[in-house]
């Protein structure tokens, strides 16, 4: 199999990726916002326009290099409900609409932290709330014949099977038993159980090409697609094979996703958005975020200056510092508000600070899952080397890069390269001014370990 097309949807973009499965390099991208429509009923995911978008890309893929397999990878907290006709039963809610929150008995309803590793989030981020409040609108759960996971609506589309995938499924939904492998009892709470789509691995072929796309895309009919992965899991997923000893991976992206392999053992604590992922493999996986993405873009403002070492040494001079949450309401500090301890004087030195606060909150939470060995960091900020240096001084473990640009399209396309070999990572090394940045770094964790952020 030498291309495998993936189709991979962030909460900001999606994307059409063309992988090739020899150097597992990125030949063709093609992108598109993934813009919420307003409604009515409620906001929802344009997935007409994604789906023409992906079948005119997959044509011209098709056409200039040939396409081989189909894999998925979407972000989690998604969904889409079915009819039995093979339509929508409702339009596919987007996961930030506040509607899930006006749910009260949900809370009643939904099993303990310590039966999914799922902690209760806000708006729609646990999938469990968003089917509550979707089955108690007028008429939806009348109609609801089938519920798929995000990537495998898509997945539908392509091949007319109906699968979930158990990284989707374990991604803080409260619908899933990560240390059992089976549905937790709030599917049959729900009234769902037999209606959620099957279970599989990320990893199975869901099926082949269907002659209707086939005829649209001129990829032969019968092409295998992949069941497809939660995109978090997708960055994980080339780290499960060859290697040895404890290590963790750090997704970028809008949000920002830490998941220890082999660490210690953490008293993991859902109210700091610390939870448990599954997997491609299945298994369970000690997990925190927050949305540094989302952090980033509003910090920066459209600002893309390049810090001096001028104006890295006035911040840490000053000890202007970037106080948590930019982004309130997730994260490992959900109820504190940001600000400011000094303001910066230049916009290098607002850059410098965004890009160490982003690092100290990814430390915090490698720390909360007791992250052990190297930190591989993939995505945006593997190309932020402020980030980078924050990191490496404070990892005892060192720090690696990712060598793909995108590494959830990589790894979704090895889900169709049972063997194809890992990518290679790079190690950052330490910078010269480490002990600078500790001293700042050590300030900024004093500071958050109070009960609330004192300016």
């Amino acid at each position: 199999m030498t291309h495998v097309a993936v189709i991979d949807i962030g909460k900001t973009n999606a994307k059409l990726a063309l992988v090739d499965g020899a150097t597992l390099s990125e030949i063709a991208v093609v992108t598109r916002p993934n813009l919420s429509l307003p409604g009515p009923p409620w906001p929802h995911v344009d997935l007409e326009g994604h789906w023409e978008f992906f079948l005119t890309h997959l044509a011209a893929f098709q056409a200039a290099h040939g396409v081989d397999a189909i894999s998925v990878t979407t972000h989690g907290a998604a969904a889409v409900l079915l009819d039995g006709q093979g339509g929508l039963a409702a339009p596919m809610l987007d996961y930030e609409h506040d509607g899930p929150e006006g749910m009260p008995d949900y809370d009643a309803l939904r099993p303990a932290f310590a039966v999914t590793g799922s902690p209760r989030l806000p708006l729609g981020l646990n999938l469990g709330a968003q089917l509550h409040w979707l089955m108690a609108q007028p008429g939806v759960a009348d109609r609801v014949a089938h519920v798929v996971t995000y990537p495998q609506y898509w997945g539908w589309r392509l091949t007319g099977a109906l699968a979930s995938d158990v990284t989707s499924l374990g991604c803080h939904t409260d619908l899933w038993d990560p240390w059992q492998g089976r549905f937790s009892p709030l599917v049959a709470a729900l009234g769902l159980a037999g209606r959620i789509a099957p279970a599989r691995r990320s990893d199975a072929v869901l099926g082949g090409l269907t002659a209707a796309v086939a005829a649209a895309t001129g990829i032969p009919a019968g092409t295998p697609v992949a069941v497809g992965i939660h995109d978090s899991n997708a960055s994980l997923m080339p780290y499960l094979r060859g290697r040895q000893g404890a290590f963790s991976v750090v997704s970028t992206g809008t949000w920002v996703v830490a998941m220890a392999m082999g660490g210690g053992d953490a008293a993991l604590d859902p109210a700091r958005d610390v939870l448990v992922n599954v997997n491609a493999m299945g298994r369970p996986v000690p997990s925190a975020r927050f949305m540094g993405g989302r952090e980033f873009e509003l910090v920066r403002a459209g600002c893309d200056a390049v810090p001096s070492m001028d104006d890295r040494r006035a911040v840490l001079t000053a000890g202007a510092m970037i106080l948590p949450s930019v982004q309130p309401g997730s994260g490992p500090f959900p109820d504190r508000a940001t600000g400011w301890t000094a303001p910066p004087a230049t916009d290098g030195q607002r850059m410098a600070a965004l890009s160490w606060y982003l690092a100290l909150m990814t430390q915090t939470c490698l720390d909360l899952i007791a992250a052990d060995g190297p930190a591989i960091i993939e995505g945006p900020f593997a190309r932020n080397p402020d980030f980078l240096d924050m990191l490496a001084a404070l990892r005892p473990g060192g720090v690696e890069v990712a060598a793909s640009a995108t590494g959830t399209s990589v790894g979704a396309a090895l889900l169709c390269l049972p063997d194809a070999q890992p990518p290679a990572t790079r190690s950052h090394a330490a910078p010269g001014h480490t002990q600078a940045l500790r001293a700042y770094a050590e300030a900024w964790q004093a500071r958050t370990a109070r009960p609330e952020c004192q300016l």
